[in-house]
């Protein structure tokens, strides 16, 4: 491909995943499915990748985009959970309400699977059902800013502990395929989260200590390059990898509870506090950008002809029945007063996504390992699973959500969509606006400074004839 082609491909997706920001804080509609809606608009247009192809890197770049993407995105979401006193309720509910209904969702969701497709064992069913199972931060983060204090609070810590949990369970389950019993699954869980846990302990105090004593500009970009080394070298250690970035976070933005005593002139809150406000903007940036590429990639990945299969539409329903149903019992147990418009606030997203693409596949085995040939022990696909039933899914979580939104901000669904047309329609003019003027009015002044200069220079060459 040109370069230059490439760079404008690339600037072009920014400033429109830019645009769908906005919109998306005007209407409510989440900028992940314009972004799709983009990535499938490309793929009818401009580009179908051969996904088939050997040596296609399509995919390898959507998976370690997406990594890396999950990486900031749990960084992001830490560095927004503040422990205080008047909280820990919030927060206790908040882990509780994501740990229940990740495991209610995820076993009634591989429930179905056994009852739909035969020769579905419980595990290969919960491996395809966890993923599904996990509400997405990235969604439901930027879209919550207009609900009431506690409801948004509830939604931030609800979303994110949904996320951290989901990725654990999702591992532990990759990485356990082969135990021979419960004690062997438990123990290796245990010992996995004692070491890691360790790790993210010591590992997070280092580096908030260097993070404080660094002056220089590069030090944001040095700090994600080690939390990046330290998730890759832990995943390739087969240890819960993202505890590290979560500790790092939290305890980077609550030193004045892990930085105490002795350790007090480590951790200052004062003296970290400007850097600490500029990684976290970093972060939001990066992560905006690891995001859009992402979904614009996994648009253009889509396999078009399962939207048009009601079958999968169906399954698709039954999952999302499955997630509310699970979300209304757990709700009205942790939050028994008002769960409008809590209980419709459950999109799914990129760490669905994700975990879909890191199922292993007979060439790959549960530890990521390529393997020189092909394994049917380490294959646990689901062939009868198609990717339409994932966009289905979140398409309608993200529908759902949308619509509980501005039915919640006292909006008619009617007006909301109209205002989103017209602002698109105010974009389009701006952009002929800019065009005309370019093409009229600006040739127009360079033609008339042309000629003045050309009389300009004229007339000197004659002066200087004369003289």
């Amino acid at each position: 491909m040109n370069p230059y082609l490439f760079i404008i491909a690339a600037s072009s997706v920014i400033i429109l995943s830019f645009l769908f920001n906005i919109i998306a804080k005007r209407t409510n509609i989440p900028s992940v499915l314009m972004l799709i809606l983009l990535g499938v608009i490309i793929q009818l247009t401009l580009w179908k990748p051969d996904l088939d192809a050997p040596g296609n890197g399509v995919m390898v770049v959507l998976e370690i985009l997406g990594n890396v993407g999950l990486i900031f995105i749990v960084l992001e979401a830490a560095l927004d959970l503040q422990l205080k006193r008047e909280k820990i309720g919030l927060i206790v509910r908040s882990f509780f309400m994501a740990l229940i209904t990740l495991f209610a969702s995820a076993f009634a969701i591989a429930w179905l699977f056994i009852l739909l497709w035969e020769d579905v064992s419980l595990f290969e069913a919960l491996i395809y059902a966890v993923p599904l199972s996990i509400m997405s931060s990235a969604i439901i983060i930027p879209s919550v800013g207009s609900l009431v204090a506690h409801k948004k609070e509830f939604m931030i810590y609800e979303s994110t502990f949904s996320d951290i949990l989901g990725i654990m369970f999702f591992y532990f389950l990759k990485d356990n395929g082969h135990a021979e019993g419960a004690s062997e699954v438990i123990g290796s869980v245990l010992f996995n989260i004692g070491i890691t846990v360790v790790i993210a302990t010591i590992a997070s105090y280092l580096l908030v200590g260097l993070f404080q004593q660094l002056k220089m500009h590069a030090k944001y970009f040095l700090m994600f390059s080690v939390l990046l080394l330290l998730y890759a070298l832990g995943k390739r250690a087969h240890l819960s990898s993202l505890l590290i970035i979560l500790f790092f976070g939290l305890v980077l933005n609550n030193t004045q509870i892990f930085f105490r005593g002795p350790l007090a002139r480590f951790g200052s809150r004062e003296k970290i506090k400007d850097s600490l406000h500029e990684l976290h903007v970093i972060t939001l940036e990066t992560a905006f950008v690891l995001r859009t590429f992402f979904f614009v990639i996994f648009g253009i990945t889509i396999s078009l002809v399962s939207l048009v299969d009601w079958k999968l539409a169906l399954i698709s329903l039954g999952i999302v029945g499955i997630l509310f149903g699970a979300r209304f019992l757990f709700l009205k147990i942790v939050a028994s007063k008002d769960i409008n418009p809590l209980l419709w606030i459950a999109p799914r997203g990129l760490i669905t996504i994700l975990l879909f693409f890191a199922i292993p596949n007979g060439m790959v085995d549960a530890h990521g390992e390529v393997m020189e040939v092909y394994n049917p022990s380490y294959d646990y696909r689901i062939p009868q699973f198609d990717q339409g039933i994932l966009l289905f899914t979140i398409l309608i979580t993200s529908i759902i959500m949308t619509l509980s939104l501005i039915m919640d901000r006292g909006d008619k669904v009617k007006d909301v969509l109209l205002e989103s047309i017209k602002m698109k329609q105010s974009a389009d003019n701006v952009v002929d606006r800019i065009e005309d003027t370019y093409t009229e009015e600006s040739l127009s002044e360079l033609e008339g400074f042309q000629q003045s200069k050309d009389h300009i220079i004229k007339d000197k060459t004659e002066d200087s004839d004369t003289k």
